[in-house]
C-alpha cells in the first residue's frame, strides 16, 4: 500500500506539472544566451523546407524550431503558433515564408519575446487586410485558380470546408522553377492545402509595425510576385535583401535565408 500511495504521489505530481497552468507559464531565459529561431512555413508545403536553413542555423549554435502550420484559419493558425511561441525560453527571431508571412506577424502582435521577424517570399498584411488582397493587389502570380485543385473536407462540427493545393503539372514553374523536377515532384506530392477560407481572414495585429523586420525577395517568384514583396517590405521599413530565386528560395537558397536570420538575431541580440 505505501508503494502505491508513492507512485500515486509522482504520477500526481507529473500531471500537476504538465497542467494547463504550469504549461502556460512561460519559460526564462538564461542572459546573454542566442535568441531561438522559429521557422513558419506556408501553403503547399510543411516544415521540412526548411532543412537546409535549419542545419545552418544549428551549426552556428541557434536553438530552432520548426512547427507545422496547421493551414487551417489565419487565426486559429496565428493562436496555434502563440501556443509554441509560449514553450521557448527567451528571446525569438519570428521567421515566416509565403502565407506563413501572415501567421507570424498575427502571431507576435504584443509578445515581447518575439525580438526579429523575417519575411521569406511572405505575405505580410496590415491590420484589417486580407491575404488575398495582397495576393491580388500585383500582377505575376501563377496561383490562380485554373492552376490549383480544390477538394471538400468535413468540418468537426458539420459541414465542409475547402483545401485548395497546386496542380502538380504546373507545381514546379509556379513554386519551385529554380529546382530539379525530380525534387519538385516529390515537393507537388507531399504539399499541404490551405484551407481557402483562410485567404480571405483579415488580420487582426500587425506586429512588424513595433517589431524589427527583415524581408528576404525571391526575384524570380511566380507564386508571390517580386513586386509584392517590395511593396510589403518597403511598406514595413524592412531591412531587405534580393536574392535571385524561385518561390521556394529556403529550398534552392537556404545559404542566403540563413544568412539574413542571423543578421536578424545578431541584431536584436
Amino acid at each position: 500500500m505505501k508503494r502505491f500511495l508513492g507512485l500515486l504521489v509522482v504520477v500526481l505530481g507529473v500531471v500537476s506539472m504538465t497542467s494547463p497552468t504550469a504549461a502556460s507559464a512561460k519559460p526564462t531565459a538564461a542572459g546573454g544566451a542566442k535568441p531561438t529561431v522559429v521557422l513558419v512555413h506556408g501553403a503547399f508545403a510543411d516544415a521540412s523546407s526548411w532543412s537546409g536553413v535549419i542545419g545552418r542555423l544549428q551549426r552556428a549554435g541557434y536553438p530552432v524550431k520548426a512547427p507545422a502550420n496547421p493551414l487551417r484559419g489565419l487565426a486559429s493558425d496565428a493562436s496555434y503558433l502563440r501556443s509554441v511561441l509560449n514553450t521557448v525560453t527567451g528571446p525569438v527571431v519570428l521567421v515566416g515564408h509565403s502565407y506563413g508571412g501572415a501567421v507570424i506577424t498575427n502571431a507576435a502582435k504584443d509578445d515581447p519575446d518575439v525580438k526579429a521577424l523575417v519575411f521569406v517570399a511572405a505575405y505580410a498584411p496590415d491590420e484589417g487586410e486580407a491575404t488575398i488582397q495582397a495576393a491580388s493587389q500585383f500582377e505575376g502570380s501563377l496561383l490562380v485558380p485554373d492552376n490549383l485543385d480544390a477538394a471538400h473536407y468535413p468540418l468537426p462540427g458539420g459541414g465542409e470546408g475547402t483545401d485548395i493545393s497546386i496542380k502538380p503539372g504546373v507545381f514546379r514553374e509556379a513554386f519551385a522553377a529554380d529546382l530539379p523536377l525530380s525534387l519538385t515532384k516529390v515537393m507537388a506530392a507531399s504539399q499541404r492545402p490551405l484551407e481557402l477560407g483562410a485567404l480571405s481572414e483579415v488580420t487582426a495585429g500587425a506586429a512588424w509595425h513595433d517589431v524589427p523586420s527583415w524581408f528576404v525577395v525571391a526575384r524570380a517568384d511566380n507564386a508571390i510576385p517580386a513586386a509584392a514583396q517590395r511593396f510589403a517590405a518597403k511598406r514595413m521599413k524592412a531591412q531587405t535583401i534580393e536574392v535571385s530565386a524561385s518561390h521556394a528560395v529556403a529550398v534552392s537558397r537556404p545559404d542566403a535565408v540563413a544568412e539574413v536570420i542571423g543578421r536578424a538575431a545578431k541584431a536584436v541580440r
